[in-house]
C-alpha cells in the first residue's frame, strides 16, 4: 500500500452509559494486541457486515455486561484515524451489582473529577489506570452538552 491510497474505515458502536451523575467505563485488558490496552474506555465494539450501530451496541453490550439496553440515543458519529464511531448515549437502568463483566479487565462507574483528571483506580488491576484519549474527549464533550 502506498501513502496515495486510503486504509479502509472501520466501523464500531460504542455506549456513552450514566446513572446518578456517574459514567460506565470498562478498563480494557492489558495486552498489546488490542486497541488501547489497559485503559478506560466504552462499552461496544466492531459492526458487523450488514449490522446498523445501534443493533451492534445493543449486541455488543450484552457480550460485555449482560446489558439489555433498550433507550441508546444517538450522540454523534466521530471519525478519527480509521474507525468510524457511532456514539449512543444511555441510563444504566439495573444497579450496578447486577452487571456482568464478561470482556475486559475491569468495570466502574466514573465520576466526573475522574474523568476531567484523565484516570481512575481500578481495584482489579490495583492501579490507577488513564482513560483513553479519545474516550475521555468525547465524555468531555458529552457532558458539556447535557445530552440526557
Amino acid at each position: 500500500m502506498n501513502n496515495y491510497q486510503t486504509q479502509q474505515l472501520i466501523s464500531v458502536a460504542m455506549a456513552i452509559i450514566y446513572q446518578d451523575g456517574k459514567y460506565l467505563m470498562q478498563l480494557r485488558d492489558d495486552l498489546p494486541t488490542i486497541v488501547y490496552p489497559g485503559v478506560w474506555g466504552f462499552f461496544g465494539g466492531h459492526i458487523e457486515a450488514g449490522e446498523e450501530p445501534e443493533a451492534a451496541l445493543k449486541r455488543e453490550l450484552i457480550e460485555e455486561i449482560n446489558y439489555p439496553a433498550e433507550q441508546l440515543i444517538k450522540f454523534r458519529q466521530n471519525t478519527a484515524g480509521n474507525y468510524v464511531r457511532h456514539l449512543f448515549s444511555c441510563p444504566l437502568t439495573v444497579p450496578f451489582s447486577q452487571l456482568e463483566l464478561k470482556e475486559g479487565w475491569d468495570l466502574k462507574l466514573l465520576t466526573l473529577a475522574e474523568i476531567k483528571q484523565g484516570s481512575a483506580y481500578s481495584a482489579k488491576a490495583q492501579a490507577n489506570k488513564a482513560i483513553g484519549d479519545i474516550h475521555r474527549q468525547i465524555m468531555l464533550d458529552f457532558i458539556s452538552v447535557e445530552q440526557y
